[in-house]
């Protein structure tokens, strides 16, 4: 069976993606809610039950809020740093069982190797994914404010990548219900991606065996899914590259499952 990765949900109120191979099934990030993750993978004929594990990228809420539901009853391992779990044992009167991974050394679950690297962000100790199987590797750079060059080459290699774009710039420079503090820190390179810098990572990223695009973690005020889109098919137009499927998540429903 190839490998299938599907991301359940992605906005501020919250991100899950689902990756299976054909011995492995992991969630990466749980940030809806315990329902709503049990009813997107009910859409794929899957349920919560045959999780192998879950793989946090950092304790923000829109990425933990559905741990407590999904592991009061089942015991699906929790794969997160040190500091990470310090947060989640502080934050959940659930005990989880997480098994603690170490940040920039890789490890196994099933078929499945996780390749894992600090980002720049506002938390603990946040970090991207690359997960590699046998059909190819998969890139995640969600919640990151600047996607530096050690990120980047983390990535590289990955046939599928999935990676925020946040905001355009100019609606987030005109939005009246933020105030000048939370733009700044929104634009900080601990806060999150402008659309046009998701353009030039994934320009970076495009001279080889990447294939498709997801983007995720759209602002409901400061983006649009046709706005992202296009920022990153013009720049990729630009260089003269069109060889790359480019897709856009919501917070609404699953998107369509990319097969590798």
């Amino acid at each position: 069976m190839p490998t299938r990765f599907t991301v359940l949900g992605s906005g501020s109120g919250g991100n899950a993606s689902y990756l299976e191979t054909e011995q492995t099934r992991l969630l990466i990030d749980a940030g809806l809610s315990g329902r709503q993750i049990r009813l997107r993978l009910a859409q794929l004929g899957r349920s919560p039950e045959t999780l192998d594990g879950i793989l946090l990228t950092h304790e923000h809420a829109d990425h933990t809020q559905g741990l407590k539901a999904l592991c009061a009853r089942l015991e699906i391992p929790v794969y997160c740093n040190r500091l990470t779990a310090d947060e989640m044992r502080f934050k959940m009167e659930t005990r989880l069982d997480i098994r603690q991974f170490v940040t920039g050394e890789p490890f196994e679950i099933g078929d499945v190797v996780v390749e894992n690297f600090p980002v720049p962000h506002d938390a603990q100790d946040p970090v991207g994914f690359h997960v590699k199987t046998a059909d190819g590797g998969i890139g995640v750079l969600t919640d990151l404010g600047q996607a530096t060059r050690l990120v980047l080459e983390r990535v590289r290699g990955a046939t599928a990548l999935f990676i925020e774009a946040n905001y355009d710039l100019n609606l987030l420079q005109e939005d009246t219900r933020r105030p000048w503090a939370i733009k700044q820190r929104i634009m900080s390179r601990h806060g999150h991606l402008a659309n046009s810098a998701t353009a030039e990572a994934v320009e970076t990223l495009a001279n080889g065996t990447l294939r498709h695009v997801t983007l995720g973690h759209l602002s409901r005020d400061c983006n649009t899914p046709q706005i992202a889109r296009e920022a990153i098919a013009v720049k990729l137009g630009q260089a003269g590259i069109d060889t790359i499927q480019i897709d856009v998540s919501t917070q609404a429903e699953p998107t369509e499952t990319l097969t590798l």
